[in-house]
C-alpha cells in the first residue's frame, strides 16, 4: 500500500513539475514573440544550415511580412503574395505560399507556433532558456523545435527545427526593432529592370 502511495505522489509531483515547465516556456515565449513580433518591425542577420547546404544573409520582418536578402537570392512576403529573385539569372518568382511554407520562412511564425498544438519544455543552458516544442499532430510540417533565448533580453540566438526532411538550425545575430515601412516588403519591378517574373500563383 505504501510503494502505490509513493508511486502515485511522485506520478503527482511530476505532472506537477511538467505543467510549471510548460508554464514558464510560455511566458519565456510570449515575450520573445513579443520582441521578434514587434508591431513597427524588427531587423537581424542569420545564418541557415541543413540538408540543402548553407547560407547566411539578413532579415527584415514586420508582423507576417519580411524580406530576406542572401548572396544567392532576395525573398519579399507581403503577408500574401512571395517574390523571390534569383541574382544568378535574374528571375522573378512569384507565389502564394500555404500556411505551413509560411511557417518554415518567417522566424515570427515558427517562434509562435507554441500557440497552438505544441508541447513545451524548457531547461537553461548558461545565460539562455532553451525551449523544446513538439508537435501534437504527426501531420505539421514542422515536428519539432528548440529555441534558444537570451535569459535577459528575451531575444531568440538560435532556432533548431526538424521537419520531414531533416534538421535545419538558424542562428539569428544583431536582432533590433525598427520602424519598417510596409512597401519593403513587396518587390519592385523598377528596382529589377532586366528580371524575369514568373507568376506561378
Amino acid at each position: 500500500m505504501k510503494k502505490i502511495v509513493v508511486i502515485t505522489t511522485l506520478m503527482l509531483l511530476a505532472l506537477v513539475t511538467n505543467a510549471q515547465n510548460a508554464t514558464q516556456a510560455r511566458m519565456v515565449l510570449d515575450k520573445t514573440a513579443k520582441i521578434v513580433g514587434n508591431k513597427n518591425g524588427a531587423s537581424a542577420s542569420f545564418t541557415i544550415s541543413g540538408k540543402y547546404g548553407k547560407s547566411s544573409g539578413s532579415i527584415a520582418i514586420k508582423a507576417n511580412k519580411f524580406v530576406a536578402h542572401t548572396p544567392e537570392a532576395i525573398m519579399w512576403y507581403d503577408g500574401k503574395t512571395q517574390w523571390t529573385y534569383m541574382k544568378n539569372n535574374e528571375e522573378v518568382n512569384v507565389t502564394n505560399p500555404d500556411p505551413s511554407k509560411q511557417q518554415s520562412m518567417n522566424p515570427y511564425a515558427f517562434i509562435s507556433l507554441y500557440k497552438n498544438g505544441y508541447k513545451l519544455g524548457m531547461k537553461t543552458i548558461g545565460s539562455n532558456y532553451q525551449v523544446h516544442m513538439t508537435s501534437l499532430n504527426k501531420n505539421k510540417p514542422i515536428k519539432e523545435l528548440y529555441i534558444l533565448i537570451n535569459k535577459n533580453s528575451y531575444k531568440p540566438s538560435q532556432v533548431k527545427m526538424r521537419q520531414s526532411n531533416g534538421w535545419t538550425t538558424i542562428n539569428i545575430g544583431s536582432l533590433q526593432t525598427k520602424n519598417l515601412s510596409d512597401s519593403m516588403f513587396r518587390f519592385n519591378a523598377k528596382d529589377y529592370p532586366q528580371a524575369e517574373v514568373i507568376d506561378l500563383r
